[in-house]
């Protein structure tokens, strides 16, 4: 056991933050919900409701929409675009192990590359074709639950709910995306920039400390 969780503390410490933060945020998310529904003259609901309510999924869905993309297009835009010096790009010279030729020869390569064919195409592209996959149902998810939460409040003033296709030209949904979409690309941006300069010892994310700043890649 001591072995499999040292094996996957990376994982293991990374999902626990997740998971605490997400029990945060419903907490927290559920008393300024029923706050909110109280100003508007509304009644509150259960915690056990909020789950399902526009409010957190909306929330929810946004921050992982970001995340998603941001992951996507940065493991995409790295195999042909470059910034001389940083950790987080390829070398210029084309001798990265990325993109050297599979062979189903290697020892201990996965299953897709030993069967070749359409298996082995996909599978080549298929960390940016999950990460995009994913993207795309947390935008989905983001959306429902942004209309929902709209017409939850437009209920309160006794007004008429809005069909998709009309919140889809306002302006909500589009703010709520754009304000999460440019803290991700300027935290891509940070890091690879700054692993020009700066350093942290031990990290594969940084250069070794004695590297040159001209020095591209880990």
């Amino acid at each position: 056991m001591r072995k499999i969780i040292w094996n996957n503390s990376l994982a293991l410490v990374f999902f626990f933050l997740f998971a605490a933060s997400l029990v945060g945020q419903y907490i927290t998310g559920h008393d300024q919900y029923n706050q909110e529904l109280r100003e508007r003259g509304g009644g509150e609901i259960p915690v056990a409701q909020y789950v399902t309510s526009g409010h957190f999924v909306q929330s929810t869905f946004e921050n992982w929409e970001s995340e998603f993309l941001q992951m996507a297009l940065f493991v995409w835009f790295t195999i042909f675009l470059y910034q001389k010096g940083s950790s987080e790009s390829k070398k210029f010279d084309g001798t990265d192990a990325v993109d050297r030729k599979p062979s189903p020869r290697k020892k201990g390569a996965p299953g897709p590359v030993k069967k070749g064919g359409v298996v082995l195409a996909l599978y080549q592209h298929s960390l940016t074709l999950v990460l995009m996959a994913m993207f795309i149902v947390s935008a989905w998810l983001h959306f429902r639950g942004s209309l929902a939460d709209e017409n939850t409040l437009l209920a309160l003033k006794g007004e008429p709910a809005k069909t998709g296709w009309d919140y889809l030209g306002e302006s909500r949904f589009w703010f709520e995306s754009f304000q999460n979409w440019q803290s991700e690309f300027l935290s891509i941006v940070a890091i690879v920039v700054l692993s020009i300069y700066l350093r942290q010892k031990g990290s594969p994310q940084s250069k070794p400390v004695d590297a040159p700043y001209r020095e591209t890649g880990e």
